[in-house]
């Protein structure tokens, strides 16, 4: 089944704008279907932003054989790392710009 998990990123400490706010996506094939509450965990998760998100939803397609999991957005207080930084380190890792096909 094609997994895609789909990931907000933003700042908290400065006005959102291209550059420090992204909807983020990653897919790969897999025989496991992540369920609510289930915890993620991903090369391009930085513990000094973070290194493991909770399931919040779970969209099953059937007919594609697809699975969208959307990931509970965080609430940071301190930023060790940079919204833009933590950006480009996902996108380093294999995720891209969220978009629907």
């Amino acid at each position: 089944m094609k997994i895609t998990l789909i990931i907000f990123v933003t700042s908290v400490h400065h006005e959102p704008t291209e550059e420090n706010t992204k909807s983020l996506m990653k897919s790969f094939e897999s025989n496991i279907r992540p369920a609510i509450g289930d915890n993620i965990e991903d090369p391009g998760f930085d513990s000094r932003f973070h290194n493991s998100y909770e399931v919040a939803k779970v969209t099953i397609n059937y007919s594609l054989n697809e699975c969208l999991v959307s990931l509970a957005p965080l609430v940071i207080e301190i930023e060790d790392m940079s919204a833009e930084d933590y950006i480009e380190k996902l996108k380093n890792n294999g995720w891209k710009d969220y978009r629907i096909d």
